[in-house]
């Protein structure tokens, strides 16, 4: 760091490098702040697994990986397949897989 200063000063002038350092610090505190105060808002407002529905979890979740499918798409039978090795692999908590395959139950229609 020490090497560095005098070639930044040496290129731009003390001038500029007085300006860099300033817009740095500037960016830096207004950043931590933008941050923290952002945080702030979403952990008093994001909802609980536990009060989502299955839709919600269900878009949030799946379509991390995948293109979101109609739950008509499947059988009943099929999303049970389907839920059954995909709350392994998401990592879903037993909640969220139930209210999830009661969603997709839901709109899944006849039984194929």
């Amino acid at each position: 760091m020490k090497k560095l200063v005098p070639k930044i000063c040496r290129v731009i002038g003390v001038p500029g490098a007085i300006v860099i350092t300033c817009a740095a610090a500037t960016w830096l505190i207004l950043g931590c702040a933008a941050t923290k105060q952002s945080g702030e808002v979403a952990a008093g407002t994001n909802p609980t697994a536990v009060e989502k529905s299955g839709a919600q979890l269900w878009a949030e979740n799946c379509v991390r990986c995948h293109n979101i499918r109609s739950p008509s798409s499947y059988s009943s039978a099929q999303w049970e397949v389907a839920m059954m090795h995909m709350r392994v692999r998401a990592n879903l908590t037993p909640e969220e897989h139930k209210k999830i395959l009661e969603f997709l139950r839901s709109g899944s229609g006849v039984a194929r």
